[in-house]
């Protein structure tokens, strides 16, 4: 009913006097936390100014609401009289709700910024937070909880009614939150470590599934759950791993040991069949790749244990690449071979230590043919480039100092008797 609601009780039944009090305590309790909450966003998050650090306080910063329920919690109990004001109590859930929100907030905007449903769920909780806040304060509450109290189903000796589901679902979504929110700090602060890239990967991914495990567990001893009810969904689990899952669950496994044993880290240059590229990102149950040309293939895990794979930068990340030029036969080579080694130097890409090399690779029907090798440091950036540039290089390197790269030349015999335009009868013309 409306008239036991705690909003309308709260204001109702007080003197004027009363609510004046406990209006200018929470007045003063909202200007100090918004005055923490401001400094803490500023200095916190590097606001270049204090507008916008005051923005970031009232709309999403959780500082402030987590300041006024410590402020109002204090105050509180400082005297035990005003444990009985009923604004002050009201406004604990509020806050409450108001922290939770924040909470939520900021975990999307940490970890699933570019996760759509993930941030929707997430937008969800807020508003199913906000609309259980709103029964409370209109006394509606109660009713629903007896009304859901009365739908129940019992699993062995545990008894579940549509109350004790609901709110199983909201403390799990809560304590989720939570949790993910610090999992996330704490994955950050990992991040930033002197670890190996991809020990600090298993640790995230570690800490992220035993700390949502914990927070599922405590949820659910918090509603008064028997854990040992889920034993029968485990085993159901435990089968549908057995068969239906057993990509999912070989890919997962395979994503812990290519973390662990570091034979593919994030960076490396691998060939997977005929697609090659940069490692960008290892996931649990897949692997992220990246060509030169932007194109991103998302490989399965077990496909990286399972076949072979070659990993262009395991123990150096340096690649040799090659082309070839052909000079005429009366070319020097003693002073050839240096031009083309100095003229692959001059393009900045090419590695000076160990340097390119050139030497002499076939007699062709036209030309000399030489290959030219040379290292590179950064694949992941492109081939072509380079080598059209050490192409180039070599082209002006060979004009400049006259040495001739020679063109096919074909020699045409007209038969006895040919009536044409051409030479007589068993002559020869040579045209290039």
């Amino acid at each position: 009913m409306l008239n036991d609601s705690p909003l309308i009780s709260a204001f109702a039944r007080q003197s004027g006097a009363e609510l004046r009090l406990q209006g200018l305590i929470l007045l003063a309790i909202a200007v100090g936390a918004a005055v923490v909450g401001i400094g803490l966003e500023k200095r916190r998050s590097n606001h270049p100014t204090w507008g916008e650090a005051w923005r970031a306080t009232w709309r999403y910063s959780v500082g402030f609401p987590a300041v006024a329920l410590l402020a109002l919690a204090l105050v509180r109990h400082a005297k035990p009289w005003l444990l009985r004001l009923p604004v002050l109590k009201l406004a604990l859930p509020v806050l409450t709700v108001l922290l939770l929100v924040r909470l939520a907030t900021a975990v999307s905007r940490r970890m699933f910024a570019a996760d759509g449903a993930a941030r929707f769920l997430v937008r969800v909780v807020s508003i199913g937070l906000w609309a259980t806040l709103a029964l409370h304060l209109t006394g509606l509450l109660p009713e629903i909880r007896e009304a859901l109290d009365a739908i129940s189903v019992s699993i062995g000796h545990q008894r579940l009614s549509g109350w004790t589901l609901l709110r199983g679902i909201g403390a799990i979504a809560v304590t989720l939150i939570v949790a993910l929110w610090i999992s996330s700090l704490l994955e950050s602060r990992l991040m930033q470590s002197p670890l190996d890239v991809s020990l600090r990967l298993v640790f995230t991914r570690m800490l992220r599934s035993a700390v949502l495990v914990i927070a599922v567990l405590v949820a659910l001893q918090m509603v008064g759950i028997d854990l040992t009810v889920l034993s029968v969904f485990g085993g159901a689990l435990g089968v549908g791993l057995g068969l239906g899952l057993q990509k999912i669950a070989a890919n997962y496994v395979s994503g812990f040991v290519i973390l662990l044993e570091r034979s593919l880290r994030v960076g490396d240059n691998v060939r997977v069949d005929t697609f090659q590229g940069k490692i960008v990102d290892i996931k649990t149950r897949y692997t992220l790749v990246r060509s030169p040309g932007g194109t991103e293939s998302i490989i399965p895990n077990e496909t990286l244990i399972a076949n072979r794979i070659e990993n262009l930068s395991y123990s150096d990340p340096n690649v040799w690449l090659s082309t070839t030029v052909g000079v005429a036969y009366d070319a020097d080579l003693d002073v050839v071979l240096p031009l083309l080694r100095e003229a692959a130097l001059q393009v900045p890409r090419v590695l000076r230590d160990p340097g390119p090399g050139a030497a002499l690779q076939d007699f062709g029907a036209d030309a000399l043919v030489i290959t030219v090798g040379f290292w590179i440091a950064d694949p992941e950036n492109g081939t072509v480039g380079v080598r059209g540039d050490v192409n180039m290089a070599i082209w002006r390197t060979l004009k400049a100092h006259g040495v001739e790269i020679p063109f096919p030349q074909r020699v045409l015999q007209w038969a006895p008797g040919h009536s044409g335009g051409g030479p007589a009868s068993g002559g020869v013309e040579t045209r290039t």
